[in-house]
């Protein structure tokens, strides 16, 4: 069943409170008392049948066999771990520092790549300069830039 026996209680309580609710003007003490006692009894017992039926209608449907039980093997466990590679990092970026790219390209040298020819790894080209260039060129640079 749904919930405990506290909610029979709870409902048996409301029971009693509308039934001296609505005949507190029209009879006596001693009927009022009678009459919100049989009404607690009464929502009490009604309380364990309104929870049997909630507990018949919101119970989870119920599986006719396991379709995954064929297939428990088959993506049970996914395991995916990524190959190290801190020694080649470390190698890379050592012939960075020394200026020299011999043994990175070496390395690379038995799968040439159009695209792989001209690049460096960790050497990004360097921004030109304005210092040494004319005021014609600039000025062209200028208006190529703001489309006059």
């Amino acid at each position: 069943m749904l919930g405990t026996w506290r909610w029979n209680v709870a409902f048996g309580i409301l029971g009693m409170g509308l039934t001296v609710l609505f005949s507190i003007g029209n009879n006596p003490l001693s009927v009022i008392l009678l009459r919100s006692l049989y009404a607690c009894i009464v929502f009490f017992v009604l309380a364990y049948a309104v929870r049997a039926i909630l507990a018949i209608i919101l119970r989870p449907p119920a599986i006719v066999g396991d379709p995954f039980v064929q297939h428990e093997e088959k993506g049970g466990q996914l395991d995916l771990t990524t190959p190290d590679e801190r020694d080649d990092l470390n190698d890379l970026l050592k012939t960075q520092l020394q200026g020299g790219v011999g043994e990175a390209q070496s390395g690379q040298a038995d799968k040439p790549n159009e695209l792989e020819q001209g690049f460096r790894p960790l050497a990004p080209p360097q921004f030109v300069s304005t210092n040494n260039k004319q005021p014609e060129d600039l000025a062209k640079a200028i208006r190529h830039l703001t489309g006059e």
